[in-house]
């Protein structure tokens, strides 16, 4: 029995411990992810709370931008507006997309806020004139659709804030590779701006405990099977 069990036992031990190191080597990639998020979190809120400064026309490659606190001033575009499929604490409805020209001369799409499902026919447009001041945050382009659903620009039917694609559809191509998310204003009716959420899960911290507990288990586990048989 001892004879036959020694053979097992290495090809038991042996993939443990390959195991082992995979399991400390997730673990330690959780910790990497934990310092990743941790940063992006504290840059993030930096930019949402720190004082707005005037929008740049373009981003240069990696150039970080999301949720940068930026001012705008010129005119919309007499163009129709772009509703997309949105889910906000008011409940299912559409963001509202608008063109917006800068005194620079370059364009936009402006998100003026949320409208309601059975509200579309009845909010307010934008306001006419030039000189308008918009103040919101920078986010990137939404490329493609959300999950499971592709935009269908020729039907009208969006579910992502694709700058790009809803430029072309809409006639008013070039626009900026980013959109503005409005602020909200001092008695604002619909659409309702300054619903966005910035908020990033940071579960890396027990998902990184988890697989250290695994590799400690397996390892103490390991330790048993390979220790010394008594006499």
């Amino acid at each position: 029995m001892s004879g036959r069990w020694g053979p097992l036992r290495w090809g038991i031990v042996l993939p443990g411990a390959v195991l082992v190191l995979i399991f400390l080597a997730l673990g330690v990639w959780q910790v990497q992810r934990l310092e990743w998020k941790r940063d992006l979190i504290a840059r993030t809120e930096a930019a949402v709370t720190a004082p707005p400064v005037a929008a740049p026309a373009t981003t240069g490659p990696g150039e970080e931008f999301e949720y940068r606190h930026v001012t705008v001033t010129g005119a919309y575009v007499p163009a129709a507006d772009t509703l997309v499929r949105a889910v906000t604490d008011f409940g299912a409805g559409y963001w509202v997309m608008t063109p917006f020209r800068t005194d620079q001369g370059w364009q936009l799409l402006v998100n003026r806020g949320f409208v309601a499902a059975d509200a579309t026919a009845d909010y307010a447009p934008p306001p006419d004139g030039q000189g308008q001041i918009l103040t919101g945050l920078m986010r990137a382009s939404q490329e493609g659709g959300a999950f499971l659903r592709d935009n269908d620009p020729e039907a009208g039917r969006w579910f992502s804030r694709d700058t790009r694609a809803i430029a072309q559809a809409g006639g008013f191509a070039p626009v900026a590779p980013w959109f503005l998310d409005l602020d909200r204003g001092a008695g604002q009716g619909a659409p309702i701006g300054g619903l966005t959420v910035v908020s990033f899960p940071n579960s890396h911290l027990s998902y990184a405990l988890t697989w250290f507990a695994m590799a400690a288990g397996l390892a103490i586990l390991l330790v048993f099977i390979h220790r010394p048989e008594r006499a």
